[in-house]
């Protein structure tokens, strides 16, 4: 089963996602704060980490940077998933190794879903 880590601190939005994930079949991690994201990524290896970038301890960024500069989770897909969506802000998740960057007022919990499951068969 595939595995998703869900890093986001609104309560309402991770449910919403987890819900949608774990009825496409998926299996869901969540985490509330980047340093959470990080330590859950080193623990349970997920194959696709949907990262907030506006949480606490850690933004997304330094979240995102530091699962790449150690190596953790090293085969996951990793999606920046956020309002925020000033060009700087994409290509800085970009650069930093996301595969994707999602504006979460742009796509519904369906569509990032089906976004996922597209990387994930290009990812294969």
């Amino acid at each position: 089963m595939t595995k998703v880590l869900i890093a986001d601190d609104d309560a309402f939005l991770s449910d919403m996602y987890v819900f949608k994930f774990k009825e496409s079949g998926f299996e869901v991690e969540v985490a509330k704060n980047g340093e959470d994201a990080v330590a859950k990524a080193k623990s349970v290896n997920p194959d696709v980490i949907l990262l907030d970038i506006v949480m606490p301890k850690m933004d997304g960024f330094e979240a995102l940077r530091a699962i790449k500069e150690n190596g953790v989770a090293p085969n996951a897909i990793v999606v920046v998933l956020s309002n925020l969506g000033q060009k700087e802000d994409v290509e800085k998740g970009l650069k930093l190794g996301a595969n994707d960057y999602i504006i979460k007022a742009h796509s519904t919990p369906s569509e990032v879903v089906a976004k996922v499951k597209s990387l994930l068969e290009k990812h294969g």
